[in-house]
């Protein structure tokens, strides 16, 4: 679904948004392939990677909730991302799809000053500006994507 690219202000939020649709896809599509194959992931105290649907729940949640803490920094209507269904992993492609629209479209507004200059501290404390938990957010799939990558090997 590709995004409605002359809405952005700032090209910088365009591109973190673009990036994000496409590496959390990939992610999905990496995630759907290791399923197929019975890919098991190492041992981990980590629930967010104790199974392959633990991880899949972890990163479309993480990627709701980055949307969802720069809208509320920027104090921005929330977005209309719904929580990731208990069945989600019998409705993937529709909530990615429903997921990646609503990226799409809060940011449309982000000027660049805003986005590089104002800091907030995230859920876990460490402090961001917006163009940097915009990185967070396209990065965060990418290490996921490696990690079932190596998981498969």
């Amino acid at each position: 679904m590709p995004i409605n690219e002359q809405a952005y202000a700032y090209g910088g939020a365009r591109a973190l948004v673009e990036l994000h649709d496409e590496h959390l896809r990939h992610f999905v599509h990496t995630w759907t392939h290791a399923v197929a194959a019975g890919t098991q992931l190492p041992g981990s105290a980590d629930p967010d990677v104790t199974s392959l649907t633990a991880m899949l729940r972890h990163v479309l949640g993480a990627a709701r909730g980055y949307m969802v803490w720069i809208c509320k920094n920027l104090e921005l209507p929330a977005p209309s991302i719904d929580p990731v269904p208990d069945d989600v992993e019998d409705r993937l492609g529709a909530y990615v799809d429903h997921l990646l629209a609503g990226w799409d479209g809060p940011l449309h507004g982000l000027d660049e000053k805003t986005a590089d200059r104002a800091t907030f501290d995230s859920s876990w404390g460490v402090t961001y500006c917006i163009d940097a938990m915009l990185e967070h957010a396209v990065m965060h799939p990418i290490r996921h994507t490696l990690q079932l990558t190596r998981a498969a090997r």
